[in-house]
């Protein structure tokens, strides 16, 4: 959804469409098993091993550039991985200018990312290519969660605040549609990206109101607690696997026995784990889960 709605805006402004499509459909290469709880427990994991913040955005660089292609990266363009770097969609803004940088500002904020936690929340892309990408993250999320909450019967439509539906729709095609309208009506021949106040002002209380009425209800303490037990289980055994050299288990099997000697070489057993648990979808960790500590969940 993200490419499809970047596609439009970028189509309708000019822009680089080749580029928004790769960066909208890389964006969440980074993305680890039961989303941003998920990400939130890995990352504790990572700072407990001294590897740094953990997040996806960077994560999904790292993986372009480090891990796929058997741990040699592949070759995507600066203008590419700098979108994918810059995309936070918790992080709006009613209007996105670009920022010019070269190959080494870009790898000096990507290497920060690990140390600095704030550094995410300021960085800016460096096209307005990477801008776009940005928004239609936040577009692409925030009238769907919406009508999955209503499906699900977690929310009844009727609490959604007027001041939203009237802006900008009852539904997700309608937010969608006004947002990419208002989007390109205010960018059209501009160097930047950018939402009307009005329109601005309604997508930040639909986003406050998803936080509120949504995800911070979607998972109990007693659920998360679990998550945090599961991932800290599974990464303490891969650890252990790898520090002790037992390579027929899976983390073996399945991913560093593919990798070359460079990734081998220059990866620390902490980050290999990071590295293996992000690249799994929520069933495969599920199954490796029971697998390993033989318990149902």
């Amino acid at each position: 959804m993200v490419s499809k709605i970047a596609r439009t805006i970028g189509r309708a402004l000019n822009l680089n469409e080749d580029l928004i499509e790769a960066a909208s459909l890389g964006h969440d290469l980074g993305h680890v098993p039961f989303g941003h709880e998920g990400e939130k427990i890995l990352n504790n994991l990572s700072l407990k091993y001294n590897e740094g913040f953990f997040s996806h955005n960077v994560q999904s660089v790292r993986t372009l550039m480090n891990i796929e292609n058997q741990g040699k990266g592949n070759n995507i363009c600066i203008q590419i991985l700098d979108a994918i770097l810059c995309h936070n969609g918790e992080m709006i803004q009613n209007i996105y200018m670009p920022h010019k940088k070269n190959i080494k500002q870009f790898l000096e904020e990507y290497n920060l990312s690990y140390t600095n936690k704030e550094m995410l929340k300021t960085i800016k892309p460096m096209t307005l290519e990477g801008c776009v990408v940005r928004i239609s993250d936040v577009i692409a999320y925030v009238g769907k969660d919406i009508e999955d909450a209503i499906r699900l019967q977690a929310i009844d439509k009727k609490i959604i605040p007027k001041e939203i539906t009237q802006t900008l729709g009852n539904n997700n095609s309608e937010i969608i549609d006004t947002l990419v309208n208002d989007i390109i009506t205010n960018s059209l021949n501009k160097n930047y990206i950018k939402l009307s106040k009005k329109v601005f002002a309604a997508l930040n209380k639909l986003i406050k109101f998803n936080y509120q009425e949504i995800y911070l209800k979607t998972n109990s303490q007693e659920t998360l607690a679990l998550y945090e037990k599961m991932f800290e289980n599974l990464f303490e055994l891969y650890y252990d696997h790898i520090i002790n050299k037992k390579t027929t288990e899976d983390i073996y099997k399945l991913f560093l026995n593919d990798m070359e000697e460079t990734y081998i070489n220059e990866t620390t057993p902490a980050r290999m784990v990071l590295d293996f648990i992000a690249g799994m979808t929520d069933n495969f960790f599920l199954y490796q889960y029971n697998k390993y500590f033989q318990k149902k969940v």
